[in-house]
């Protein structure tokens, strides 16, 4: 993934407010990035540019070497729901399923084999230490063992980048650091990830960190 020039800019009455000011960043495969900085400075824009989810106002997004404003709809839609796995502050599981449904959920949406679906989302949930829990819903779940079903369900569908916006942002310290231990595991074995995160100890966890400001990167680490 590549950000060449990027600006995005939202009409706000009369006036241009820029949420994105000329970003350059270039994601290496098998990186772990984490990206800081205060409220408003654009960190959750650029993930979403990262993630095909908005397009830029000027400048250009290439993933995998393609311009992402050339892809139609579908393609965008295919890219988001195979190559990209999103994880949220506030898990986003679904109440009335199963821990293991959840993580089968993306599977099922994408029509992979039955046979698959099921021999992945076992492994998966061996992979984030949660093989017992399997058929316990969200509400029985603590918001660590959470936030690692929602890392399995990101990961169901064998994306090549993880994008984590505040993973441990609704945790605690302990719980936190599990879902950092997972993190730093996948990436060992050459998962791209990009994270926010506004608390320096997580930033620790990645292998590079972008500082953020009004729109801008402003220093790397």
């Amino acid at each position: 993934m590549e950000m060449q020039g990027v600006w995005k800019i939202y009409r706000m009455g009369e006036f241009d407010v820029p949420a994105l000011a000329g970003i350059d960043l270039a994601i290496k495969k098998s990186e772990f990035i984490a990206i800081t900085g205060p409220s408003g400075c654009g960190k959750s824009t650029m993930l979403n540019m990262i993630g095909c989810l908005d397009m830029p106002t000027r400048g250009k997004v290439f993933l995998e070497g393609r311009n992402i404003s050339e892809f139609k709809s579908d393609e965008l839609a295919r890219i988001r729901g195979k190559k990209i796995g999103f994880i949220f502050q506030t898990f986003n599981l679904y109440p009335t399923l199963t821990a293991i449904a959840n993580i089968q959920l993306p599977m099922r949406i994408h029509e992979f084999p039955e046979s698959e679906v099921e021999d992945t989302s076992r492994k998966l949930l061996e992979m984030v230490g949660l093989s017992e829990r399997g058929n316990h819903f969200p509400a029985q779940l603590s918001g660590g063992q959470q936030q690692r079903i929602a890392v399995a369900r990101a990961l169901s569908t064998g994306p090549s980048i993880l994008l984590a916006d505040e993973p441990t942002g609704n945790l605690d310290t302990k719980s936190g650091g599990e879902v950092m231990d997972v993190f730093k595991s996948l990436n060992s074995e050459g998962l791209t990830i990009v994270m926010i995160t506004h608390d320096p100890k997580i930033a620790g966890y990645a292998g590079r960190v972008v500082k953020m400001l009004d729109g801008k990167i402003v220093g790397e680490t």
